[in-house]
């Protein structure tokens, strides 16, 4: 029996003060809160595919139930409590049967494409890792023959150049493939090198940074 695909995004919501807090510091925490809201609805559209199951892995727990901020023919899950390891293990384990994805909702790069390549590589695979370039990932699947090992996510350096190797590890023998390598935005010189959604100006990202470092306002 053949199991439908199903791929999660996990989202914050785009609250100032919540979201994004490196860029934040770097461009303001409107700005940065701004760009999170036009981002995620780029993405959203961009990655409908009838291929898979668009999910939303939504924080905090409440916003599954009562926010405006996303989508609401999108089917939406809660996060809940724990790191970044401890969530996305709770969702590995707890969606319906079938391969799943998980992306975060931070990579202007990603393209249908790109996930549906992953998927591909569950095929002949256990798990499927999209690699950032900062040491992290952008992608993480799991073709779920069966249950996910109980080390998943133990011991991994979150928001480190050992994440990626670490949640490697935490897979012990299983069959890894590796997708491909795109880039997350964290900081206002990432926000530089990808292209922003157009509600932030690549030019007046620049203006921001630059008067926030000299306590000039900008216009």
């Amino acid at each position: 029996m053949t199991h439908a695909r199903q791929l999660v995004v996990m989202l914050k919501e785009p609250r100032p003060g919540r979201v994004k807090t490196r860029l934040a510091r770097d461009i303001g925490r409107i700005e940065a809160t701004w760009w999170v809201r036009h981002q995620t609805a780029r993405l959203l559209r961009r990655l409908h595919d009838p291929r898979w199951r668009l999910v939303l892995a939504v924080a905090p727990d409440r916003a599954a139930r009562a926010s405006r901020a996303w989508p609401a023919h999108l089917p939406r899950i809660a996060q809940g409590g724990g790191d970044l390891g401890d969530r996305m293990g709770r969702i590995l384990r707890g969606m319906p049967p079938g391969p799943v994805c998980i992306v975060g909702g931070d990579i202007p790069g990603v393209r249908r494409t790109h996930v549906a390549r992953a998927f591909a590589a569950l095929g002949q695979n256990d798990a499927v890792f999209g690699p950032a370039t900062d040491g992290g990932f952008w992608l993480v699947g799991l073709k779920r023959t069966a249950p996910p090992p109980a080390t998943l996510f133990e011991g991994v350096r979150w928001s480190s150049a050992h994440t990626l190797a670490d949640s490697v590890a935490s897979l012990g023998g299983a069959r890894i493939a590796f997708a491909d390598t795109l880039a997350d935005v964290d900081t206002a010189a990432d926000l530089r090198r990808n292209r922003p959604p157009p509600a932030v100006p690549l030019a007046h990202v620049s203006r921001m940074h630059a008067s926030r470092r000299h306590g000039r306002p900008t216009t």
